[in-house]
């Protein structure tokens, strides 16, 4: 099996921490250059030096927040004048926890920018040259919210919800270019935001982190939290030749914990 990425970029955002650190480890590994992409910079530098590196890896970063998509439109623009890219993982924290009729209006709209449209700037950047080389990977890092929403995630189901919608839309588009476009679905991976939405829901209903924590896992057949790797494991197979008739699906990671399909 063809997991090879020598000679290939992936450009891989919100890789400070969580899904997008161990995603742009993970490619880095099978051979990828990585282009880092999210707002700190000092945490940005700290990743790359993690990076495995060898003779035909060049590895760097772009410094952008997603709240702003102008700068993530400016950023990418810059690169493009000294790269192009064959790997695009779209990655964003979500939108904070809370039903969907207590939401602000505001609230939505920015979950829409942050997640959807900062995608699209990107997608729209990166396809010239993936549709030149003949060969592009687009992984859009959602939630199972797009098979079941989430009790307490609604302001997430709804964007999370578009930005599916949007995936498959263009995947019918690009392939025909050589390009893939697949969303890999966490639940449960113990991340920063799983922690945090832990924390709120232990608050909530007056528990402790770990009471909460166990009730969880009770709800997944495979008996574990996941972790940032086994989600990442998804997105470097997606993203490699091997993956190539894979197109327009959702996978989800999250030990068998989605009731559906």
């Amino acid at each position: 099996m063809n997991i090879d990425l020598t000679g290939k970029r992936a450009v891989v955002c919100g890789s400070t921490q969580g899904i997008g650190k161990a995603a742009a480890i993970e490619l880095a590994s099978m051979g990828a250059s990585i282009t880092l992409i999210a707002r700190d910079e000092e945490k940005l530098k700290k990743v790359l030096d993690l990076l495995p590196v060898d003779d035909t890896e060049t590895h760097n970063y772009l410094v952008a927040d997603f709240s702003h998509p102008e700068q993530v439109s400016t950023v990418i623009a810059d690169f493009l004048k000294h790269f192009t890219a064959d790997i695009l993982v779209n990655n964003t924290g979500g939108p904070k926890g809370g039903e969907a009729i207590s939401a602000a209006p505001e609230e939505f709209l920015d979950a829409f920018s942050s997640h959807l449209v900062c995608n699209q700037i990107l997608t729209q950047a990166l396809v010239p040259g993936m549709k030149a080389a003949g060969w592009g990977r687009i992984i859009n890092v959602i939630s199972t919210s797009v098979k079941a929403p989430l009790k307490g995630l609604g302001v997430s189901n709804t964007i999370r919800g578009a930005v599916a919608n949007w995936a498959k839309t263009l995947s019918f588009e690009l392939a025909p270019f050589g390009i893939t476009v697949n969303n890999v679905l966490p639940s449960t991976a113990m991340t920063g935001r799983l922690q945090s939405l832990i924390s709120a829901r232990a608050e909530r209903e007056q528990k402790s982190t770990g009471e909460i924590e166990e009730q969880m896992v009770r709800e997944i057949p495979a008996g574990r939290i996941g972790t940032a790797e086994d989600v990442a494991a998804a997105i470097a197979f997606l993203a490699s030749p091997a993956a190539g008739y894979i197109n327009g699906v959702n996978i989800p990671v999250d030990g068998g914990r989605t009731p559906s399909l």
